[in-house]
């Protein structure tokens, strides 16, 4: 497959991988290879294992192929999460948001934990909808933390700055005790209640 993709360019640099940018069927595909400076061991293998099986449920850019720590993936339209609430209202925000909580709900359901979701700055992509990418870290846990560490990016200083000029008001101590609760039952229940906390 990589022998077939056309027009191949620089895109970007990240800690553990190089993404370029090329035309696999004159569709615009990533290509992520290893970083020569990074000292992770099988960072983009993992991420294809974790991407085939979290396409299954909607979660992640589309995986196309992986060899020898090249992986292919659909390229991902849209502008980083903050960059993109910046530009959009109230009601706007709430639905991107609503979607990134079901995603991260779905992966606490799977025990699997994405990493850096307290701080997915540039882990998430938004255009129509938005989509999770970097999954180099992802993992088995007996107790993921995608919800709460997606909370705790809401309320992180310089977002929680942009929510409130945006409409939304959030108390610390309210999110700290449903999480707690979240925590101990993992329950739709409780993950529902954190929704309606922080979207109404």
């Amino acid at each position: 497959m990589f022998s077939k993709i056309k027009g191949v360019k620089f895109f970007s640099k990240g800690k553990r991988g190089y993404i370029y940018v090329g035309l696999l069927n004159n569709k615009k595909v990533s290509i992520k290879v290893k970083n020569p400076e990074s000292k992770a061991v099988n960072r983009i293998k993992n991420e294809a294992y974790w991407l085939k099986i979290l396409n299954k449920k909607g979660i992640g850019p589309k995986f196309l192929w992986y060899k020898d720590n090249i992986l292919i993936y659909k390229f991902v339209e849209g502008e980083f999460i903050i960059d993109w609430i910046i530009k959009h209202n109230k009601t706007q925000i709430k639905r991107i948001l609503k979607l990134v909580f079901l995603d991260c709900r779905e992966l606490d359901k799977l025990n699997v934990d994405k990493e850096e979701m307290h701080k997915p700055v540039k882990h998430i992509l938004v255009k129509n909808k938005p989509v999770l990418i970097d999954f180099e870290r992802t993992k088995k846990s007996k107790k993921p933390k995608n919800v709460t560490q997606f909370c705790q990016f809401l309320l992180s200083r310089n977002l929680s700055k942009i929510l409130k000029e945006k409409g939304f008001t959030f108390n610390r101590r309210n999110v700290i005790n449903l999480l707690k609760k979240y925590k101990k039952s993992y329950s739709e229940k409780e993950f529902n209640l954190i929704i309606k906390y922080f979207l109404g």
